[in-house]
């Protein structure tokens, strides 16, 4: 900006220069999020074509789709057969995930038997590679099932205490094993009402049974099994939970009877689903807990 000399001086104008700054507030840095949303917008893009592939095509054109991007078993062009993908030549919208036809993808004609084989009265428990037991050792089983029974029997006879509840204790021979039921009824239960908590003489009579299974090799099985009386508010507690939390208490029990973690093969609850007075699910003697000595496994090749 230039001002007028003094009038009659030959004085040369003055120049005032004005420097303006304009600082920028994070112009050059903060950039991340512009890369994070470009991705974004990226990633939705490809949705939405998606979306509107699986709209706008036919189920055979999505069968070409899943066949192009899907990895292969073997050159399906040279061998003049299609579907050879994870999908079987299916799209993901398909019910049919091994092709429209038999055999028409490379996963489905690997899995089909080339001549009609027929199998052995024993079809998948033959002695090589199974894990059945061998017949003497279910046999020996079988035996050591029966001595168990009679010696529990004894010795809740010996007990004023057990033998109040020989009637709560059944003996059930299985095809997995030996299960030895303790049932409530109406005059008695197990577990105080609606909880996991043993009654006295029913964790005698749990400890009673560790002793005489402990000397035992065969893994164990509990199962917990209730009424089908609900609960008020289910999401608080249900049979579910108290079925499982019986069978664990039961398990704990044992545990501390002398029986060892490893041999513990299964702890579950199923709730009202199995009674066993199936005309009125709410009768108190479907609570029970079932612990089931299992027949001992094979060994894998023997």
């Amino acid at each position: 900006m230039a001002k007028a000399a003094p009038h009659g001086s030959n004085v040369p104008p003055k120049v005032i220069v004005k420097k303006v700054y304009i600082e920028g507030h994070g112009g050059h840095h903060g950039g991340a999020w512009k890369v994070a949303y470009a991705d974004f917008v990226t990633a939705m893009m490809a949705f939405f074509l998606l979306l509107w592939l699986l709209g706008a095509t036919t189920e055979k054109q999505r069968k070409g789709l899943a066949d192009y991007f899907a990895p292969t078993l073997m050159d399906s062009k040279k061998l003049g057969i299609g579907g050879s993908g994870p999908l079987g030549g299916e799209s993901i919208m398909s019910n049919n995930k091994t092709g429209p036809k038999a055999a028409a993808s490379v996963i489905a004609s690997m899995g089909m038997p080339t001549k009609q084989v027929q199998g052995g009265p024993e079809v998948g428990m033959g002695q090589k590679g199974s894990l059945r037991s061998s017949p003497a050792a279910r046999a020996e089983d079988a035996k050591n099932f029966a001595r168990l029974r009679q010696q529990i029997m004894q010795r809740m006879a010996a007990s004023a205490d057990l033998a109040r509840l020989a009637k709560h204790v059944r003996f059930v021979p299985t095809e997995a094993g030996l299960r030895i039921d303790l049932v409530d009824d109406a005059d008695y239960s197990m577990f105080a009402l609606g909880t996991t908590m043993l009654d006295p003489r029913a964790s005698e009579l749990i400890a009673m049974i560790a002793g005489s299974i402990r000397e035992t090799a065969n893994p164990i099985m509990i199962r917990g099994h209730t009424d089908a009386v609900p609960y008020g508010d289910p999401r608080a507690m249900n049979n579910w939970m108290l079925a499982t939390g019986r069978a664990e208490a039961t398990r704990r029990r044992l545990a501390l009877g002398g029986i060892p973690e490893s041999r513990f093969e299964r702890i579950e609850g199923v709730a009202d689903r199995e009674p066993i007075i199936v005309k009125d699910p709410g009768d108190p003697r479907n609570r029970r807990v079932a612990i089931t000595l299992l027949y001992r496994k094979g060994v894998f090749g023997q």
